[in-house]
């Protein structure tokens, strides 16, 4: 129903001059101090305010609230979650065992088109069938993710679970990763607040990612399996490990480093239909790995096989690059597009004095003069799936049409696991403002506030000013009151004060 949403109403027309004549410059919000804090603070340790939140957080105070969140209760499954997660076929399902039932299909049509040569009516549809069952595969994991950031009660693992899958990006429609994606992105979830190392080694031993940048390829130059699909050295992995995993672009390594990283993940790769009942596919191929002694950032690491590449997740998670790489980044996704010199430098000693303790770097980021400072409240524009998981969350819709919920976001150019470039979504206003975006941005939340995620229930707009009212400038209140009433929800939706958290 989405797809062809921009065929503006005049309902549309109206909402984008009101939104235009509030401008997005410099907001004065219309809120005591302790208000706007409790505000900010939620705002960027979650996807979005909540009924009744601002005044449950301003209770409760806003440490306990910061410490509550850093330290994620072990079941933060709200009632909707829990709901939609027992209906999940892929929620408790292993990826190999997924991998297996489409395999069998893949077999079994192969079977069926040698024996009628390459015409055989059950064979077609037993491939429609394949492609289904791996559709709703894709589906259902998107449909998870959407249902974790909307509901979940560990919000600040969400949202860090958002972050971490942005920097170890993988591309759902790369050849079998979607059978994986979900198990994927729950194992950044599980270690979303702890050490930095461990979530290099659950993505480096992930199928999701050595699928995607291709190391299940890369293997021994002119060894005995050297052939066919294994051709040699794949660099892919090892450049992207350095460049956007932990070193960063300037961090300091070489081409030499590079080909002698990928030399120490020679046969680091996937067996999908592995035996093993603890395995979820990844497995070590000694016959595809380079056994002699490789020079790594200026340290010797000897050919032994698999201990050869945790000793380099070792020296790349220590590297005072990688610290400092991390640091700024979470720097700019809790603070500003271009953080403060001052905070970088005090996440990066952080960072070092505690092995890359995430939670603890947070810890520290979030009590900094910084991140408390008001001239950096609701200065990061949302990025698309950010604003309209707020949106949802604001109107307390916790089981929205997850199917046009998916095209909104396709129509945001933000799709769900689909940045098919390793670098992931960015976080800044200069990627995601432009006119095109504020006016499909306007142009969903017109129909939002219709009830076109909701049965047709249209948003409360009082209910809404309640939530919401100090987030709001005198400004967007007093158009609020002026404009007619079927558009008020829409307006605050569609507001400037919505676009930033």
């Amino acid at each position: 129903m989405f797809r062809n949403a921009f065929k503006w109403s005049k309902f549309s027309i109206l909402l984008i001059i009101l939104v235009v004549s509030l401008g997005f410059g410099s907001k004065a919000i219309a809120a005591t101090q302790d208000q706007a804090k409790v505000a900010h603070v939620i705002d960027r340790l979650s996807f979005g305010i909540t009924p009744g939140q601002i005044e449950q957080v301003s209770s409760q105070g806003i440490e306990q609230y910061i410490q509550a969140q850093l330290n994620p209760s072990s079941d933060p499954k709200s009632r909707e979650l829990q709901r939609h997660l027992v209906t999940s076929k892929i929620y408790n399902s292993r990826p190999l065992d997924l991998y297996r039932q489409f395999d069998q299909y893949s077999r079994e049509i192969s079977r069926l088109n040698k024996a009628n040569q390459g015409d055989s009516p059950r064979a077609k549809e037993l491939n429609k069938q394949r492609s289904q069952f791996k559709s709703d595969i894709s589906r259902q994991a998107k449909e998870n993710h959407l249902m974790y950031a909307i509901a979940s009660e560990n919000q600040l693992q969400e949202v860090m679970t958002n972050f971490w899958f942005n920097h170890f990006n993988v591309f759902i429609n790369k050849t079998f990763i979607s059978f994986w994606i979900a198990d994927y992105e729950n194992q950044l979830r599980t270690h979303s607040l702890g050490k930095f190392r461990d979530l290099l080694a659950v993505t480096a031993r992930n199928p999701a990612m050595l699928i995607y940048l291709d190391n299940q390829l890369n293997t021994v130059p002119n060894g005995a399996v050297s052939k066919g699909k294994f051709k040699g050295l794949n660099e892919n992995y090892a450049r992207e490990l350095m460049e956007l995993h932990t070193l960063g672009v300037d961090g300091g390594y070489t081409q030499k480093d590079v080909i002698n990283l990928a030399r120490i993940l020679t046969g680091w790769a996937v067996d999908p239909l592995s035996q093993n009942p603890t395995s979820n596919g990844f497995h070590f191929y000694p016959q595809r790995h380079d056994f002699s002694d490789k020079l790594f950032l200026g340290k010797t690491i000897k050919g032994t096989g698999t201990d050869e590449v945790e000793q380099a997740l070792d020296l790349l998670a220590s590297h005072p690059a990688t610290a400092n790489f991390i640091s700024y980044k979470l720097a700019q996704y809790f603070v500003a597009d271009k953080p403060p010199q001052s905070l970088v430098n005090l996440l990066t000693q952080k960072f070092t004095a505690t092995d890359g303790d995430i939670k603890t770097v947070l810890a520290t980021l979030f009590s900094s003069s910084e991140f408390l400072d008001p001239q950096y409240y609701d200065q990061k524009f949302k990025t698309p799936d950010q604003f309209l998981i707020s949106v949802l969350r604001a109107i307390n819709l916790k089981t929205p049409n997850l199917k046009s919920l998916g095209w909104m976001l396709q129509s945001l150019s933000m799709p769900i696991y689909a940045k098919g470039s390793p670098d992931g979504y960015p976080n800044t206003q200069d990627f995601w403002l432009n006119p095109d975006a504020l006016l499909r941005r306007v142009d969903i939340v017109v129909g939002i506030g219709q009830g076109n995620l909701s049965n047709k229930q249209p948003v409360d707009a009082a209910r809404l000013e309640q939530t919401l009212g100090v987030t709001l400038t005198e400004n967007t209140k007093s158009t609020i009151a002026k404009s007619p009433a079927k558009l008020r929800a829409a307006l605050i939706l569609g507001s400037p004060e919505m676009m930033y958290r």
